[in-house]
């Protein structure tokens, strides 16, 4: 019973329904919209912690340690935790040290809990029965609240993620890197409701058909904070769905310009809310001393205090 004592702290286990024989996968906590917004407000943050941990660059002490990547991360998320309503798990960091790095994410996503929205940035996607797979890998196996999709196959690869309650696939809308160009912004011609023929942006096109797959209250979308200009249309074609927003920091999106281009009135608190912006090497690779962790709040803390300034 000690395990699953460990398990109800980290996870959000319900002990009592493990002893009763529920199945662990179907009692995770879970974390809906409404609980989203709730956590924004109380801690006035919308702040995502990226968990890149890459191994060559974390605190050189650390290396000694049984499992380096989760002692570094429980550092961080120990340091951060009042300040972020969210952390993202970039699993290919992870899986790119085999069994281990895998020991080294599952620990992590039990240690974050359940008062956090938990994401895996995963970018998952594929024909039906393996997309079933990996949605049941990341919300059954793993007590993930959402993952993030990649479209590119259309509906069907999708749809498996939106078949949990009260779980979310964010999908990849608009990104920030640079060949973001190379097929996101190729210009096609569509039909828009007036019935007659317009140009517009392939990013569109899928926003407004994968919108139609789900709901603002189980899909969000991806949009980089480097394509700020963009925020506002974007709002205009998915008003009501929450944005996960990568960019801000190191690859030098601006939070305030996201900050007044994307937030939204959310019809059931009547309150600004709607993005979850993530930063990630800004705040996690601060510094590279024994008190890493302190600077990590310090910087967390700065994004946290200006994201309050935001929210009315």
């Amino acid at each position: 019973m000690e395990v699953w004592r460990y398990a109800e702290r980290y996870s959000g286990i319900d002990v009592e329904l493990v002893s009763r024989g529920f199945p662990t996968f179907f009692i995770f906590a879970i974390m809906n919209r409404q609980q989203l917004v709730e956590h924004i407000f109380l801690k006035k943050s919308y702040l995502c912690v990226g968990l890149d941990t890459d191994i060559t660059k974390i605190p050189k002490h650390l290396l000694s340690e049984t499992d380096p990547v989760f002692s570094f991360n429980k550092a961080i998320i120990d340091s951060t935790k009042d300040l972020c309503v969210s952390y993202k798990i970039n699993t290919a960091f992870y899986e790119a040290m085999g069994v281990k790095g895998w020991e080294s994410l599952e620990k992590t996503v039990h240690y974050i809990g359940h008062e956090h929205f938990k994401i895996a940035d995963a970018k998952r996607g594929d024909i039906g029965n393996t997309s079933f797979q990996y949605a049941k890998a990341f919300f059954e196996t793993l007590p993930f609240d959402a993952v993030t999709v990649a479209p590119y196959m259309g509906e069907d690869s999708v749809k498996p993620f939106l078949q949990y309650e009260g779980k979310w696939a964010i999908v990849l809308g608009l990104t920030s890197n640079k060949g973001a160009t190379d097929f996101e912004f190729k210009q096609i011609v569509s039909e828009n409701g007036y019935e007659h023929l317009r140009p517009e942006f392939l990013y569109e096109k899928v926003l407004r058909k994968v919108a139609e797959w789900g709901s603002p209250d189980n899909l969000m979308f991806v949009v980089g904070a480097t394509q700020a200009g963009e925020f506002i249309n974007i709002r205009s074609i998915i008003p009501t769905h929450f944005f996960l927003v990568p960019g801000v920091g190191t690859q030098g999106g601006s939070l305030k310009e996201i900050s007044e281009k994307a937030m939204i009135k959310d019809s059931s608190t009547h309150t600004q809310c709607g993005i979850l912006v993530n930063v990630s090497r800004a705040i996690i690779y601060a510094s590279d001393k024994r008190d890493f962790a302190v600077d990590a709040r310090a910087i967390a803390r700065q994004y946290q205090q200006e994201m309050k300034s935001y929210l009315k």
